[in-house]
């Protein structure tokens, strides 16, 4: 058992500096607990700090460790949910509400939207925001108008086949792929660059409970 502790201390030891401090994975009205269960596997393995789900339904508990403790989130998510922190909201307008309260922008996974500003996910910086949110719709409807609404801009994945569409747990995986790769970089660049006296890192730690 105190080898057990011990691989495990170690291997958290050594990711540590490898995870993307401010950036939140948002699903939005999922229905399907498998799809759920990937996107956590997605965010855990990429480095991502946190997962926040809409729930409206109430199909997952409030309290973290209650959803820690669900087989079927831990089966989905090939145990990723124990090491992961996941929060969830009754709707929309509350999740959205708590990010800007904690001076999140939000992006949003869409096609593109007229009206609203459309990014290709491979050309756009995702460095120059310190606190993101990257939200994913539910598996049918897509993301809601008020997400769109209140997010600073619409990223689309290109597609060159005869059927342009990906489920819910690739894209997940795609665009958190290329936001962690960028966001981890800079995080390292500038940890090297300020390691002298009196500076410090762009990327500061967002509260707990955020």
């Amino acid at each position: 058992m105190e080898k057990q502790k011990s691989t495990i201390r170690q291997r958290a030891d050594e990711i540590k500096d490898h995870r993307c401090k401010n950036l939140i994975a948002v699903i939005e009205e999922p229905n399907d607990i498998k799809n759920i269960g990937t996107i956590i596997r997605n965010v855990n393995a990429l480095g991502v700090e946190k997962t926040y789900i809409v729930d409206s339904r109430k199909a997952l508990p409030d309290d973290w460790q209650e959803m820690r403790e669900r087989k079927s989130l831990s089966k989905t998510s090939v145990s990723a949910i124990k090491w992961s922190f996941v929060k969830r909201f009754d709707s929309t307008e509350e999740c959205l509400g708590h990010l800007e309260k904690n001076r999140f922008i939000s992006v949003v996974t869409s096609p593109h939207v007229k009206g609203k500003e459309n990014c290709i996910l491979h050309e756009t910086d995702y460095t120059k925001f310190t606190r993101l949110a990257v939200w994913f719709g539910n598996e049918s409807r897509g993301i809601s108008d008020l997400a769109v609404e209140r997010s600073q801009f619409c990223v689309s994945i290109p597609m060159f086949g005869m059927i342009e569409s990906l489920n819910l747990g690739t894209t997940s995986g795609i665009v958190l792929y290329e936001i962690t790769k960028q966001r981890r970089a800079y995080q390292l660049k500038y940890k090297r660059a300020n390691r002298g006296p009196n500076k410090s890192i762009n990327f500061v730690p967002a509260a707990p409970d955020s």
